[in-house]
């Protein structure tokens, strides 16, 4: 089959690689009819993370349909169109039940090959999951394969910043980097009952998105974003921040905006040595500092009754739609944010 493989750094081949196969009774084969590029992706495009073998498939963004079961799988069948979570999970561990089944102790991350261990990416035209039963989720009637992607990742990550934020109604909050999750975020805060939702960015396309969807802009190069949330807020600060960039400035920035005894939200990936605010500052703001990655898997039930009902246009954030023979143009694109882009949507040949 053909896939997107990592090589080194900045390195992305589309090449041939060996089709997956059925290694236990619990895994699917799924044919992929949609994928995408994730901002965690770029992580291990710049070598932020490392460790990841050459030639293993990217990415862990993809739906599509099931063209062959293991034995014990009696739940889907070929031919169902399923989406899925960036995780696998059994369903069953302790922290299954509690609803953190990102770190559910059998979960291993779709993408991610070490050492000739772990699992395949869905940057290709079809892709092993295993634990199938406890991991996809059938698309539903009224959700297309572009919002099933999202669902898999992007709008449960920026829903889950909202919740660790503890967003509540009338709440004034900040949203620190308006990239895909940035967004979803702000949608996030929106159906919390958020009263003020101020976005937070250097682009101004992706300011301006963050406008349509009902938060207020500042751009960060040409406006103090402290001095406009104090203003608002009697000179508190924001109830609660979502940082969704992963960045040394990002969660600085997040922690000054934030009123004492506030929350800090961070969903993105940061890779730094270190966190950019001291023990002593955390003290001194009783600052709550909420930070891991999300437990997709358990918010897709909840949230795909609000993709069937429209409610908010979450496929709009697909910038560019290309096909996967395509993708290392597409790479290239987003992570150099080459022409406006957003986020890419790759369809196999």
């Amino acid at each position: 089959m053909k896939a997107l493989t990592f090589h080194a750094k900045q390195t992305i081949a589309y090449e041939s690689i060996a089709d997956p196969k059925i290694l236990a009774d619990t895994d699917v084969i799924v044919k992929v009819q949609a994928c995408a590029i994730c901002g965690s992706d770029l992580h291990v495009y710049h070598e932020r993370e490392k460790g990841i073998d050459p030639g293993t498939a990217m990415g862990h963004e993809f739906a599509g349909e099931i063209v062959e079961t293991g034995r014990a799988v009696i739940s889907f069948h070929k031919g169902d169109r399923v989406m899925s979570p960036f995780t696998t999970s059994c369903g069953r561990c302790f922290y299954c039940t509690i609803g953190l089944t990102c770190r559910c102790v059998y979960n291993q991350l779709f993408g991610w090959v070490e050492k000739e261990k772990g699992l395949q990416g869905g940057q290709a035209e079809y892709v092993r999951v295993p634990l199938a039963s406890s991991t996809l989720m059938k698309i539903p009637e009224g959700v297309s394969m572009e919002e099933a992607l999202l669902l898999g990742d992007v709008f449960s990550t920026g829903f889950f910043c909202a919740l660790q934020a503890e967003v509540k109604p009338g709440g004034v909050y900040a949203v620190v980097g308006c990239g895909p999750v940035g967004l979803m975020a702000i949608n996030g805060a929106r159906e919390l009952g958020a009263e003020r939702i101020f976005a937070v960015d250097s682009i101004p396309e992706r300011l301006a998105f963050a406008s349509r969807w009902g938060a207020e802009p500042i751009n960060s190069h040409r406006q103090s974003a402290i001095d406009i949330v104090r203003d608002a807020t009697d000179g508190r600060g924001a109830d609660g921040v979502l940082e969704a960039v992963g960045s040394h400035g990002a969660v600085r920035l997040a922690v000054d905006l934030v009123r004492p005894g506030g929350i800090v939200s961070s969903v993105g990936v940061c890779t730094d040595e270190h966190l950019a605010f001291s023990p002593v500052e955390a003290y001194n703001k009783n600052l709550t500092y909420r930070i891991g990655r999300c437990p997709a898997r358990h918010l897709m039930d909840r949230l795909t009754p609000l993709v069937q009902q429209k409610k908010y246009d979450i496929a709009s954030v697909f910038s560019h739609r290309m096909r996967l023979s395509q993708g290392i143009q597409g790479y290239d694109i987003f992570a150099n944010k080459k022409d406006n882009c957003l986020k890419v949507l790759l369809q196999p040949d």
